[in-house]
């Protein structure tokens, strides 16, 4: 099928069930993400600040840019003006510096905290009394220009769907715990970002409000993967 024809798919199935669609345009090129917005696709995901950028340099201001990758604080500074949400807050020190830029560029910009849900070191991702930690602490309580969304994780791969399902489940308890705990009284934090291309389904079961697909919807990737300093 199309880039055009899988958006449709996705984003009829995601919907029904409450979810939106995340397009993960990395590594992929302006073109194709032309395809996905003539398709009515608004809400695109990027692992790198530098292809972010030039990307969102080259397409239509509507479009909602979620950094779904790892970020470092020194890179914060070129994305607080446009970014739509920054999935991967895994530190204090990350959220002070959006805080930070926030204020810079006089708005406020909406984060999920990444929690640690996996059985892999690669991912990155706070442990659940590090997030309680810093709802409780005085720095987060003295932000103005961030505002917490939710939570995001990623299961661990390759592996049985029990311990993915287990893994989101885990996710959407903390979820629950935090909202009840630190967000009561905010509509607002009402996000859980989980679920990718090949276990979109057990994250939706889970109560996923965000997924993040891109290899079902643009195929392999046609950029060269590069690295970021």
């Amino acid at each position: 099928m199309s880039i055009a024809d899988n958006i449709i798919k996705y984003k009829t199935e995601l919907e029904a069930e409450g979810a939106r669609l995340i397009a993960v345009s990395k590594n992929h090129p302006v073109e194709e993400i032309k395809e996905a917005y003539a398709a009515g696709q608004r809400v695109f995901g990027e692992n790198l600040v530098q292809e972010m950028v030039e990307k969102q340099e080259q397409l239509p201001s509507d479009i909602d840019w979620h950094l779904i990758g790892h970020l470092q604080t020194n890179k914060v500074k070129y994305i607080a003006s446009f970014v739509q949400m920054i999935h991967s807050v895994d530190s204090l020190k990350l959220l002070k510096e959006i805080d930070k830029q926030g204020k810079k560029n006089n708005r406020v910009i909406d984060c999920l905290l990444q929690i640690y849900i996996a059985d892999e070191e690669t991912k990155f991702g706070l442990g659940y009394d590090e997030a309680i930690e810093l709802l409780r602490s005085e720095d987060y309580a003295a932000m103005q220009n961030i505002r917490i969304r939710g939570l995001m994780g990623m299961a661990t791969n390759n592996v049985s769907e029990k311990q993915v399902k287990t893994e989101f489940e885990e996710l959407s308890v903390l979820f629950d715990g935090l909202k009840q705990s630190f967000f009561k009284e905010h509509t607002d934090f009402n996000e859980i970002s989980m679920g990718m291309s090949s276990d979109y389904k057990l994250a939706l079961e889970e109560g996923s409000t965000m997924v993040r697909i891109g290899s079902n919807i643009f195929g392999a990737r046609t950029i060269k993967k590069r690295k970021e300093n």
